[in-house]
Formats: structure tokens, sequence, C-alpha cells
């Protein structure tokens, strides 16, 4: 299916590598002209080569800039004001007891999960309401709703940005501007790769029967696998797209029926 976004800016933060890149690649193959980021010249310049060879004549830009650090985030978001989709993405997760987080990582978590969204939105929602459209996509998580409990710091920055996103929505009532949010569920992006293989190393096994071993304990999962990176980006596309016009603040799950709950 057509997305029809020739012609479309796009902005996807924290994109050299996994589901950011994955969205990246979707909206180039669509299209779009993309605006990738991450925390350093040399892995936007890295990833931007990459995306060029995988889609042929796809014109890709980059901004270095770490979500975690106010001052960047400023320069970044004054590219932002002609931008027609913005990729919420970036973020940052890791296991870890809830008495062991200390004030300054739950402030961490709260700036590059939650505000990142809240500055980028708010430099490119009134350039889209006033042109009449745009897309704005957070990409949430199924831990937003169903917070787990050794990540519970993860969990309720994604409640908030699901929240955020709704909110957001309101805002466009009449136009063409609509802001949703993608509820991913365990996904074998780069980082959770690192992870595993850190937690395999440590445990001494291989790393794909550490996967195998926490598939099978997702006792929820329909899936019954991890998700890849791509299966987010093809939601992230058609969301991005004029086709998926009717659909505004909502959260769309692609968590493999990792929730348990109708709605």
């Amino acid at each position: 299916m057509e997305q029809e976004l020739a012609g479309r800016t796009a902005f996807v933060s924290g994109s050299t590598q996994g589901i950011g890149y994955a969205i990246a690649a979707a909206l180039l193959r669509e299209g779009a002209s993309v605006v990738i980021n991450g925390r350093s010249e040399e892995r936007v310049e890295t990833a931007a080569a990459s995306l060029r060879a995988e889609v042929p004549g796809a014109d890709v830009g980059g901004i270095p800039a770490d979500f975690g650090d106010a001052a960047q985030v400023d320069r970044l978001t004054e590219a932002l004001a002609g931008t027609d989709i913005l990729v919420n993405n970036v973020g940052v997760f890791e296991l870890k007891e809830f008495a062991e987080i200390s004030d300054a990582e739950w402030a961490r978590y709260v700036d590059v999960n939650l505000m990142s969204g809240v500055r980028s939105a708010r430099a490119a929602l009134p350039g889209m309401l006033e042109r009449g459209w745009g897309r704005i996509l957070f990409v949430a998580s199924e831990s937003g709703v169903d917070v787990p409990a050794d990540m519970i710091h993860y969990g309720v920055t994604k409640a908030a940005t699901i929240a955020l996103g709704n909110g957001l929505a309101k805002l466009t009532r009449g136009t063409g501007v609509t802001v949703n949010s993608i509820l991913g569920g365990p996904t074998y992006s780069h980082g959770v790769a690192e992870t595993v293989a850190a937690i395999a190393t440590a445990q001494g096994m291989p790393v794909e029967d550490l996967k195998a071993a926490i598939t099978a304990g997702n006792q929820t999962s329909l899936l019954q696998r991890f998700i890849e990176p791509d299966e987010i980006a093809h939601l992230a596309a058609y969301l991005a797209s004029p086709r998926s016009s009717a659909t505004n603040g909502a959260a769309l799950r692609a968590d493999g029926g990792t929730l348990t709950t109708m709605l």
C-alpha cells in the first residue's frame, strides 16, 4: 500500500539504530525526506550513509544531539518548525530494583523518555497546526500500560508519554494534524540485543538460548518471539501517512499480544 509521503519532511529522534533507524528507513522508502538523530556526529553520519545505501535516492540528513542535554535539545528543536512528521522515538531503559533508582536517574529518565517528546512537539506542533497538516508519533511501550516491577522508572515515563500524546491530540481538533502513540512490545532492538548479550555472558549461556528462555517466560505473548524493529516501523509509516487521517489521540498496539486487556 502506497503511504503517499512523497514531498513530506520527517524527523526521527534516536534513529541511528534499532526501532528509530527502521522507522527512518520505512519513511524514506515511502518517499519522505528524513532527518535522523543520534548522540554524536559520527553515529549520525554512519547511519545516514547506511540509509542511503539501503534506500537508493534517499533524501536523508542528520542532526546530532543528546536528548539528556537541554542545551543541545534547544538547538535541535529550532530546526523542527517546518517538519511535517515528528517521530519521538528516543528513549533509555534498564532493569533495576526500585529502591536502587536514584533521584538523578529518575530525572534522566523523565528528561530523555518524556521531556524529549514535550520539547520536540512544542517546536513542531504550532507549524503543523498553521499549515493544517502534520503527524506526531510517540514510540511508547506496553510497559506504559502494564508497568514492569523491575523497570518502574521506564514504565512510568512511558505511561506519561502515552498521556502526553492523548492530550496533544486534543489540540488538533478540526485540523489535518494527528497525534498517536505506538505501544511496542518486547522488540529485539540494538539496545535489547546488547542487554541480552550482557546477561547471557554473565550467566555463561548462548544468546539464542537466553532469547528463547525470555520468550518462553513471557506467558501472555501471542507472538512467542521478539518483535523485529521493522514490524514497529510498518505501523509507524502508516500512522505518518495521509491514510491514517481518522486515527487521532490513539495508543495502537504492536506488542505481539503481550497486553491481555481488550482495550
